[in-house]
């Protein structure tokens, strides 16, 4: 069951995190434009070429860092509406706003094509003729993958749809080949469009070994990209690497990105080594990030310790609201031992909040008996009204008969 209620919980966590802020260090205009650029793409990947326009206008409009990959790919759906010159002009925008761009060869590509078919129709079947390569390449690669290795590269340097490519990628992925291992880490590494390389460093999680960790450990060196850091902070807790973002979380000059490899930690499950984290830490803030991450792995023992032990309010605070959060039964019987102990109003006024966050209606009914101050007791009562269990019922019943 304790299993069940982490699980609820964690999925409930990344829900909230994803509709509400974005993480410290995002920009709220960043999390605007990736939203605007994910909704353009689905279109695009739907077919849906009007509204894929539409979409990529939006995001052009924007003006963040993901301008001229939209410019690029509002020219590719113009082109197969048929809107040729609109999509040369998008194009031309593309070359002249970003003449340095890691879209750029894919626009040359782009360009060529679309003057090649100027003043035709556009033939509809030429988006089937793609599938059906692609089926065969996934066919080649496991039976003559020194074939199609080379074909799939060519597939991926092409003019294909974002959804193909990604498949592309897929296939390639999954080849244990070390042609095929070199193809992803070039991508992986930046020698292609901004999207590709995200996808790239995704299946190097997914699918790769030991080579593939230490191709995108030495990204992670090498890149100055924010983004490109955190995929693969999250393609090492995808791979199972807990060295490698212990590593980060201890050494990573840029706050953004340690307090990333903390969070990855804890998603992962590893206990120890946030525990470890934390004792030498000295600052507050990045403290609080590794109980945060603490509670996300489930190790309620040691924000019990945290609770009863810290030396800093702040952080016995937080602790005490990640156990009120986590809801089993230790952590509650944890709470009302500290209450009972502790004289701090506000440790106390934390352990009320955590007690009513779980649900635990018993413990503050325990606790509302045995409580001689007279706002205490009130604030407690307040939270009973509130919580519809029939302990609190009852509890609030028996007031009303005293009286």
């Amino acid at each position: 069951m304790i299993r069940i209620q982490k699980a609820f919980l964690f999925s409930l966590l990344l829900l909230v995190l994803a509709a509400g802020a974005p993480i410290s260090g995002v920009r709220a205009d960043d999390s605007k434009e990736d939203s605007l650029y994910q909704r353009a793409s689905k279109a695009l990947d739907e077919r849906r070429w009007d509204q894929a326009i539409e979409a990529f206008n939006e995001v052009v409009r924007q003006g963040g860092s993901r301008k001229d990959g939209a410019l690029y790919w509002k020219a590719y759906a113009q082109n197969k509406l048929g809107q040729r010159s609109e999509a040369l002009e998008t194009l031309q925008e593309l070359s002249k706003s970003f003449p340095s761009s890691r879209w750029s060869n894919d626009a040359k590509a782009l360009e060529l094509e679309v003057r090649q078919g100027a003043g035709q129709q556009v033939a509809p079947e030429g988006a089937a003729d793609e599938e059906l390569k692609l089926m065969a390449l996934n066919s080649l690669v496991n039976t003559d993958s020194e074939r199609a290795i080379p074909m799939l590269e060519k597939f991926l340097q092409g003019n294909q749809s974002p959804k193909l490519k990604e498949k592309a990628l897929f296939v390639l992925s999954q080849s244990g080949s070390p042609r095929a291992r070199e193809v992803l880490a070039k991508i992986a590494r930046g020698e292609s469009n901004p999207d590709l390389q995200m996808k790239a460093l995704r299946n190097l999680a997914i699918f790769g070994g030991r080579e593939s960790r230490q191709v995108m450990a030495d990204i992670y060196a090498s890149s100055s990209d924010t983004a490109v850091k955190r995929s693969i902070l999250q393609g090492f807790m995808i791979a199972g690497d807990r060295e490698r973002l212990l590593a980060a979380a201890k050494s990573e000059k840029a706050p953004e990105l340690r307090m990333d490899a903390i969070h990855q930690l804890g998603v992962m499950g590893a206990q120890n080594e946030l525990w470890d984290l934390y004792r030498p830490e000295s600052s507050v803030e990045v403290k609080e990030k590794i109980l945060h991450a603490m509670f996300v792995s489930g190790n309620a023992e040691r924000l019990i310790e945290v609770a009863r032990n810290e030396k800093d309010p702040r952080l016995r605070r937080a602790a005490i609201h990640s156990l009120g959060v986590m809801g089993s039964k230790a952590s509650g019987e944890a709470l009302v031992s500290i209450y009972e102990s502790d004289k701090d109003p506000d440790i106390r006024k934390q352990v009320i909040q955590g007690l009513f966050v779980q649900g635990n209606a018993k413990a503050l009914v325990d606790l509302a008996r045995r409580e001689t101050d007279p706002s205490v007791k009130k604030e407690i009562v307040g939270k009973l009204s509130v919580m519809g269990s029939k302990e609190a019922t009852d509890y609030l019943m028996e007031i009303l008969n005293k009286n």
